[in-house]
């Protein structure tokens, strides 16, 4: 059984389907899915889809390309984590810089605080992270390093850097979660850095809707189509899919720090 390890399944392109997600999950025996908090306004409708559905877990965080939500307090991520069981990460967080354009570097400290408020809260309540990073590797690594991230770990999510970037987040303790991204045809750098990730630290994910993998690429992603990421994977490591499964499955108990249900 495949697990996703990020989606976003409180998304409007999910409302009038969840029904038809789950079961389309089951067909494809993808037993749990990860569904990942990007604001404030909204983490209410992540919890209680996790809450709902006992197949399904839940984050608290915000995205760090959302410059117009509140920012979360590091009181509020550590009090809403440790009152909810079904909450097993703090994020996405991290640093975003994409959309930076002509604006300048000491612009972005708003990201790089609230980068950090995170890495505080997620020791603070001893929950793991969940990490995205767009052009900002170095800064992102560097904070990581700086806040004492090592002593909670987790997830490097919809990686999409170089070997040294993945090299120096596992080496603090992170795993290295690949999307649809790794199926696409532009993406032969990113295949030879998923044949380098070991498998005890790698993980699997569809960061549904978005990165549907081939061959539904250009259509809403799913859950259920992470099994197709990881038979991908699986042939481009040279190893069965039922191994990819159960080892990036046993990866994501180990990395959100929970017993296997």
């Amino acid at each position: 059984m495949f697990i996703d390890s990020h989606c976003h399944l409180d998304f409007p392109e999910f409302q009038s389907r969840l029904p038809e997600i789950l079961s389309n999950m089951r067909e494809a025996r993808v037993s749990h899915a990860l569904c990942v908090s990007v604001d404030l306004p909204d983490s209410p409708k992540v919890l209680k889809l996790a809450q709902d559905h006992s197949n399904l877990f839940a984050s608290v965080g915000v995205h760090p390309d959302y410059e117009d939500t509140p920012g979360p307090s590091m009181e509020f991520l550590v009090d809403t984590a440790l009152n909810h069981s079904k909450i097993v990460a703090i994020g996405e967080t991290g640093l975003d810089y994409h959309r930076m354009g002509d604006r300048s570097y000491e612009s972005m400290e708003w990201q790089r605080e609230r980068f950090r408020t995170h890495i505080r809260a997620a020791i603070a309540c001893k929950k793991p992270l969940i990490i995205h990073t767009r052009f900002a590797s170095e800064d992102t690594i560097k904070i990581m390093k700086e806040e004492g991230a090592d002593q909670i770990g987790g997830v490097m999510h919809c990686f999409t850097e170089s070997y040294e970037v993945a090299k120096a987040a596992m080496d603090i303790g992170f795993y290295i979660s690949f999307s649809g991204i790794v199926t696409f045809k532009s993406a032969k750098d990113l295949r030879e850095t998923c044949k380098l990730i070991p498998m005890d630290r790698l993980l699997i994910e569809t960061d549904s809707p978005y990165l549907a993998p081939v061959p539904y690429r250009g259509k809403i992603n799913e859950p259920a189509w992470v099994s197709k990421i990881g038979a991908f994977i699986a042939d481009l490591k040279d190893v069965s899919v039922e191994q990819l499964a159960t080892i990036t499955s046993n990866n994501f108990y180990a990395c959100f720090h929970m017993v296997r249900v």
